[in-house]
C-alpha cells in the first residue's frame, strides 16, 4: 500500500536511549546467511551520526569496522562528535550487542564551498536496466530487497573450473520496492557488492567484510534529482592473498553523476 513504510526505513529505525545512544534492531528483511546485510550495519552506524542534532555539514566519508558476528535482536549504538573544525566535523560511533563491541565506525561531515570542479572519470557504458535479466536468488533475505541486473561479471554459484575469472563486475541496482535515495540508503549501497572472491572463484566461498570506507560525492540535490531511479555500480579487486582481498567500487546515477566510491578489505576462507 502507498502509505506503508519501506522495509529499509523500518530496518534503519533508531530508538533514542540517551543524548548519544540509540537502540537498533536486526531485520529479517535484510538478513544475510549468518547475520545482517553489512550495508544495513553501515547504514545504522551512519544514521546515528547523520541524524544527531549536533551534526554539522554534509556527509563526506564513513569507515565501518566489522568486529564480530551480530545475532538477531537488539543493538546499542553510541555516536559522539570527536572534533568540530571550521570546515569539517568528525564523529566516532560504536555498536554493542549484549555488552560486547560488534562494530566501530567513524564519519566525517563538512561544508562544500564553491571551488574548481573536475570530473575526469567516466561511468561504465552498459546496456539499459530493462534489457538485462534480474539476477535470481535461491533463498530469502536482503538480496530480495534489491533488483540486481549484471551487465558484466555475474556470479555463478557452482562453477567446476579451477581457472580464476575476472574480479570486475558492473550492474544496475534498484530498490525493491522502489525507495527514493537518501544518504542513509547510499551508505548501505556502498556495501551491496558481493565479495570479489566469489566472482573470481565462481563459487560460494565463505567471506566477510572486515573494514569498509565510503566516500560521498553526491549532494542532497543530487539525491533528490535521482529519486528512486536505479543506480549503476561497478566493483573490482587488485589482490587476493593469504585470506584477504581488497575491493574498490563506484556508484553512479543513470545520467553519469558519480555518487559515491568505496574501498574495503575482505576476509575469505578458500584453502589452496
Amino acid at each position: 500500500m502507498a502509505n506503508e513504510r519501506h522495509p529499509f526505513d523500518i530496518a534503519t529505525d533508531l530508538e533514542q536511549e540517551g543524548d548519544d545512544s540509540w537502540i537498533a534492531r536486526t531485520s529479517d528483511a535484510y538478513w544475510n546467511m549468518v547475520g545482517p546485510f553489512g550495508g544495513l550495519v553501515a547504514a545504522l552506524l551512519f544514521k546515528s551520526a547523520f541524524s544527531h542534532p549536533d551534526r554539522e555539514g554534509e556527509p563526506l566519508a564513513l569507515t565501518v569496522n566489522f568486529c564480530a558476528a551480530i545475532a538477531k535482536g537488539e543493538m546499542q549504538i553510541t555516536a559522539r562528535p570527536a572534533r568540530t573544525n571550521r570546515s569539517t566535523q568528525h564523529w566516532t560511533m560504536t555498536m554493542f550487542q549484549a555488552g560486547e563491541c560488534v562494530a566501530t565506525a567513524t564519519a566525517m561531515f563538512g561544508k562544500r564551498p564553491e571551488t574548481f570542479a573536475g570530473r575526469p572519470v567516466e561511468p561504465p557504458i552498459v546496456p539499459s536496466l530493462e534489457s538485462l535479466p534480474r539476477m535470481p536468488w535461491p533463498g530469502s533475505g536482503w538480496i530480495e530487497r534489491f533488483d540486481l541486473r549484471f551487465a558484466e561479471g555475474e556470479p555463478f554459484w557452482a562453477n567446476q573450473r579451477e581457472e580464476p575469472s575476472s574480479a570486475r563486475s558492473t550492474l544496475w541496482i534498484a530498490s525493491d520496492p522502489p525507495r527514493p535515495m537518501d544518504f542513509v540508503g547510499l551508505a548501505a549501497l556502498t556495501d551491496i557488492f558481493f565479495g570479489r572472491i566469489i566472482h573470481v572463484r565462481q563459487r560460494m566461498v565463505p567471506f566477510g567484510t572486515v573494514t569498509l570506507t565510503s566516500y560521498f560525492h553526491a549532494t542532497e540535490n543530487d539525491l533528490a534529482e535521482l529519486g528512486s531511479n536505479p543506480i549503476l555500480g561497478t566493483a573490482d579487486a587488485r589482490i587476493f592473498d593469504r585470506g584477504f582481498h581488497d575491493q574498490s567500487a563506484e556508484l553512479w546515477s543513470g545520467d553519469g553523476r558519480l555518487l559515491a566510491t568505496s574501498h574495503q578489505l575482505v576476509y575469505y576462507r578458500d584453502p589452496a
